[in-house]
């Protein structure tokens, strides 16, 4: 998606150990009008997926979560990191944060996430896929089906996304990163 990729390339920055900090447009302060634009993307890729949920983690991910939630007109739900004493029924995993460098656990309410529903998820990096795979193991505890999964970036040299599409699940990235290399963004095909 042109318009994000021009945004990376004017306002992220790279840091040492492939990270790209993107945290003036997205996942701190956020960019309202890329964030519709982005929805918008997503919308239009699984509009023929039947989605009647959409998921994510907490924090990042649920600026785009809601904002393509409100563009398809359906419910989002975000896995907690913290288990909230009023929560029953609950569905919980295990993730490993690229960033934070631990393990968490995250959580979310079988009232909320089910048999029947056909979840996408939507979130801000595919790294090495952790966090999708935290959302997998969710839906099969929930019985609930995976139309796809959805990110705003995609560090593609992390091979998160590869793993993700051997396994046979849709994925579609806004922006995919070939390359941090010497602190240079470059974008797949680019």
């Amino acid at each position: 998606m042109k318009a994000l990729e021009d945004r990376i390339l004017r306002d992220g920055k790279c840091l040492e150990g492939g990270v790209l900090k993107v945290d003036s447009f997205i996942n701190h302060q956020m960019d309202p009008a890329l964030m519709k634009l982005m929805a918008e993307e997503f919308a239009r890729r699984f509009a023929s997926e039947g989605v009647n949920k959409i998921i994510t983690i907490e924090a990042s991910g649920i600026a785009p979560a809601i904002m393509t939630g409100y563009v398809m007109g359906v419910p989002v739900v975000f896995a907690k990191k913290k288990r909230p004493v009023t929560m029953d029924n609950m569905l919980t995993t295990s993730v490993y944060s690229f960033t934070k460098q631990c393990d968490y656990d995250i959580c979310v309410s079988g009232e909320f996430l089910r048999q029947g529903d056909r979840v996408l998820f939507i979130d801000d990096f595919l790294a090495n896929g952790n966090a999708a795979k935290g959302m997998i193991e969710l839906a099969k505890q929930a019985g609930a089906e995976l139309a796809g999964m959805g990110f705003l970036i995609e560090k593609e040299f992390q091979h998160g996304g590869d793993r993700l599409r051997e396994a046979g699940i849709r994925v579609e990235s806004l922006a995919v990163i070939e390359s941090l290399d010497d602190c240079k963004i470059k974008f797949k095909g680019k």
